[in-house]
């Protein structure tokens, strides 16, 4: 066993020296986040970021009012996507989220930092610390539904985020691969851990829709998450296309303008 450093926020062994029920992180007295949504994924390029920027715009033309926190510290990418260039801006207490067309309310590293391609070398303690600071520091307002961009994989940052924040559910995002199936269990195992229901399963670049005829065909294989899903009861399962038009929305920063009518069931779950 590995020699304790009496953070409990990056641990999640079950011992004597941890305070019985995990204190999560408190609110601002002036925000009001009524259900945090989690999407997280098992590994890196999945789309788990343009997911949850699809998720968003979609709650947001719903009429909800909706956050991002961008929780992927060290590969923020999610201002990127909605064109938001500007710093944060704040007082001596609070820090003031960023808000795009649609009244999304996002707060991202990148939008601390002088460039947005300085890189981010902090260990896992100090980026949980920042996770926090983005709860509970900044003026998030009345938001409906937040959602929190992950990082991938289910290291400190996730443990933060599962022990610190009020997650209501996880959205898990996979691609075709049988291996990429392999490492989505592990994601669903954590949850399973930290006693978060997942909302759904979200299966991106499941298929090429082809523009002239309609036909869907598989680049990246045959699909596996219908039975990762019953493996694990879970019922919500979404498909994404394959779509050149989402990448260069989301490198153009126009996310808000992309339509995708394939994500619809999956927000009205959340």
């Amino acid at each position: 066993m590995a020699e304790c450093n009496h953070d409990c926020s990056s641990c999640g062994a079950d011992c004597g020296e941890r305070t019985p029920g995990i204190q999560k992180a408190p609110m601002n007295a002036m925000s009001n986040v009524k259900k945090v949504i989690a999407v997280v994924s098992g590994k890196g390029g999945v789309g788990k970021s343009s997911v949850t920027a699809m998720l968003a715009v979609a709650e947001a033309r719903r009429g909800k009012k909706v956050a991002i926190l961008d929780a992927d510290i060290t590969g923020p990418s999610i201002p990127k996507a909605f064109g938001i260039k500007e710093q944060a801006r704040g007082n001596e207490t609070m820090l003031l989220p960023a808000e795009t067309e649609l009244g999304i309310k996002v707060m991202s590293i990148n939008l601390l930092l002088e460039n947005e391609t300085d890189p981010v070398v902090w260990r896992g303690p100090i980026l949980g610390g920042v996770i926090t600071q983005f709860w509970s520091d900044v003026l998030w307002g009345d938001i409906d539904v937040m959602f929190v961009d992950m990082p991938p994989g289910t290291g400190d940052v996730a443990l933060t985020v599962y022990q610190q924040l009020p997650v209501d559910g996880l959205v898990i995002v996979a691609s075709p691969q049988q291996l990429v199936g392999m490492i989505v269990e592990k994601a669903v195992k954590m949850a399973e851990m930290m006693n978060i229901p997942i909302v759904g399963l979200i299966e991106n670049m499941a298929f090429f829709r082809c523009p002239d005829c309609g036909s869907e065909h598989r680049i990246f294989g045959e699909s596996h998450i219908e039975e990762i899903a019953a493996r694990y009861g879970i019922e919500e399962v979404c498909k994404l296309p394959l779509d050149a038009a989402l990448a260069a929305a989301c490198d153009e920063g126009t996310v808000e303008h992309y339509e995708c009518y394939d994500i619809e069931p999956m927000a009205e779950v959340i």
